[in-house]
């Protein structure tokens, strides 16, 4: 029993202090970056009601049918673990009443929860960073949306990614490109692997994103919807692409972008390495102008994206972040106070101190060596008395009595 207690759920992993560092490099890019574009953090439940997915993503969907950890609780409601941000973000626009408000950007950064297979950097709970513009048309929007996303990767010190952009067109012309569609897939079932049957029917543009070999050699003539757009999808998706020449964002076209949820229109996008394997994607997201109005709420346009911070997380270039700056070495009881004072006195300057807790001096210095400190201040009776400390620098062995100024102080900083 007690082997079974100290195990994690398949899928689930802690986050613990390396993994937790990297997320907060990210999300320090995150909040610095969008709010250089004036987007705002939002905090968002995560429990929400199993029917506000049901009715946004789609009742065919993989996430709601096979992937979305939902129940029933105590009193009866039927609830679930969001699985992703964008549906709870539009109950949350329209529940706080800010469909008059003007242009909404928001951001929010948490764990979503999907019970599909783990895969490298894919986990039944994963962090996310999301955003989300509301109440902007036009593909100037897009174009703003996509180098924010950029710009953010850049900040993280990110290379080898690829933007690959698509159109989905809307409902006006989507219909004819679905009867074609499924027309091309009925005439190729025998070579298609049996998920694809399944979608076939149910939502025929996910076949187009399957992964197994067989079925990607048996869709490469399959038709596309960039070539069914109707004027009004055409001349966005143009104006898009003019919006990433005119900043100088390299992309391409990968018509078989589709995206697993039913709500996305227009605009469709993936930021993609090929660092992590055959599930390359580090960022997606995409245009969903009729999500508002299909959860109650008036005609609103609407784009966002997220990104796994876990996947981010695996492309960072390692950072020292946790170097201890000084550590402080007490000889003697004697000290002790005079020692908890000095190491306040560091931290106070923002220094990261750690005090060796007294005791023999070896062990202290051990303990300074392990936690990889720059330098170690060494506090006995004589150096008290002086009112300083005796400051050994680890790299060049070079130690001196100093007072701890703020001068002296601001020398000891990387």
């Amino acid at each position: 029993m007690a082997g079974k207690l100290l195990q994690s759920i398949r899928g689930i992993h802690d986050g613990l202090p390396a993994d937790v560092r990297r997320w907060q490099r990210i999300e320090r890019a995150a909040r610095q970056v969008f709010g250089r574009y004036a987007f705002s953090e939002v905090r968002l439940p995560v429990l929400e009601p199993t029917e506000l997915f049901v009715r946004s993503i789609g009742e065919a969907t993989d996430i709601v049918s096979k992937e979305m950890y939902a129940f029933t609780d105590q009193g009866g409601d039927h609830i679930c673990l969001r699985p992703e941000g964008t549906a709870g973000s539009v109950r949350a626009y329209l529940q706080g009443g800010l469909t008059r408000a003007g242009e909404q950007r928001w951001y929010y950064v948490g764990p979503m929860f999907r019970r599909e297979r783990p895969q490298k950097g894919r986990l039944r709970q994963f962090q996310q960073i999301g955003v989300e513009m509301f109440g902007a048309a036009g593909p100037v929007a897009d174009a703003e949306l996509l180098a924010m996303a950029h710009t953010f990767l850049q900040e993280l010190g990110l290379r080898d990614l690829t933007l690959e952009i698509n159109s989905l067109g809307c409902h006006a012309c989507r219909p004819a490109y679905r009867d074609a569609l499924v027309t091309f897939l009925r005439d190729r079932a025998g070579q298609l692997c049996a998920t694809c049957h399944e979608r076939m029917e149910k939502n025929p543009m996910r076949v187009l994103d399957c992964k197994v070999a067989s079925c990607q050699a048996a869709l490469s003539d399959a038709p596309e919807m960039i070539d069914h757009l109707c004027d009004g999808c055409d001349t966005h998706f143009s104006g898009l692409k003019q919006g990433l020449a005119a900043l100088q964002i390299p992309y391409r076209i990968n018509a078989r972008i589709v995206r697993g949820l039913d709500y996305y229109n227009r605009t469709a996008f993936e930021i993609v390495t090929d660092q992590l394997g055959t599930q390359g994607t580090v960022l997606a997201g995409g245009r969903y102008d009729g999500l508002v109005e299909e959860l109650g709420g008036p005609a609103t346009a609407a784009i966002g994206f997220a990104a796994g911070m876990e996947r981010l997380a695996m492309l960072l270039e390692d950072a020292d972040e946790t170097a201890v700056d000084v550590a402080v070495v007490a000889l003697g009881d004697a000290v002790a106070d005079y020692a908890l004072q000095q190491a306040a006195l560091l931290r106070s300057h923002g220094l990261r101190v750690v005090h060796c807790g007294g005791g023999g001096a070896k062990r202290q210095f051990k303990m300074a060596d392990r936690e990889g400190a720059r330098f170690v201040a060494v506090i006995g009776s004589d150096e008290m008395a002086a009112g300083g400390v005796s400051l050994k620098n680890m790299a060049s062995g070079e130690q001196q009595q100093v007072t701890l100024t703020p001068d002296t102080i601001a020398a000891l900083r990387g």
